[in-house]
């Protein structure tokens, strides 16, 4: 019997995208079979099932941080979470995750699912200075290893630093790259307008450039 929902395991934008989302709001089973995507976002949970071709239902469980009710999905699929294990993925991978068998060619597509996921984009008018317009693209991980791994596959790439934090509670570590660089990185992540993306934040970043750009 075929089993039901099963992944086609194939390099794709796409399916480099859906890793990304994987790496932040992914959580590997212990059993050897079942993969969990947690989402407040129902987009974000759309293109999820999008990116693997998978048909499964939208649920519901308590989030453990904020007790409230959280949609995600769940399924199971051995191949490709045995997949997942070999190319750096780990069951409860909050802390353990470190570097990922990433293909440079989808680099950046998974890089936007990264940012989709745990990632966040800001920006700012500096009083300091006369129009001056500031903005910085910000990578997240509870992983100090993970977000190393990101810093330096970044710079081997496209030649640009950033700098690690750790937010206000220590219990994440924070990958930024301020306007300069961030202009560099967002070239890459959004190369075309039709990329698969969480619009509101896709949307946001494209406004902040155009601001930039006057």
């Amino acid at each position: 019997m075929k089993a039901l929902n099963k992944v086609k395991i194939k390099w794709s934008p796409k399916f480099a995208y859906a890793l990304g989302l994987i790496a932040t709001d992914g959580n590997l089973s212990t059993d050897g079979r079942h993969l969990d995507f947690t989402s407040k976002d129902k987009e974000q949970l759309k293109n999820f099932k999008n990116c693997l071709g998978i048909n499964v239902k939208i649920g519901y469980k308590v989030s453990g941080f904020t007790k409230k009710m959280i949609s995600h999905i769940q399924f199971g699929d051995i191949n490709f979470y045995r997949f997942l294990l070999q190319i750096g993925f780990t069951p409860a991978k909050t802390k353990t995750i470190a570097s990922l068998k990433i293909p440079r060619k989808y680099f950046f597509d998974f890089l936007r699912g990264h940012l989709d996921g745990d990632g966040t984009f800001y920006s700012y008018w500096d009083p300091r200075w006369k129009s001056s317009f500031m903005f910085y693209t910000v990578f997240v991980s509870a992983s100090e290893k993970h977000i190393k791994w990101l810093q330096e596959k970044i710079h081997k790439l496209l030649k640009i630093k950033g700098h690690i934090t750790k937010d206000s509670r220590k219990t994440t570590y924070q990958l930024k790259y301020a306007k300069s660089e961030s202009k560099k990185l967002l070239r890459k992540i959004y190369y075309s307008s039709k990329v698969i993306c969480l619009y509101r934040k896709y949307f946001k970043i494209k406004k902040a450039l155009q601001i930039e750009n006057r």
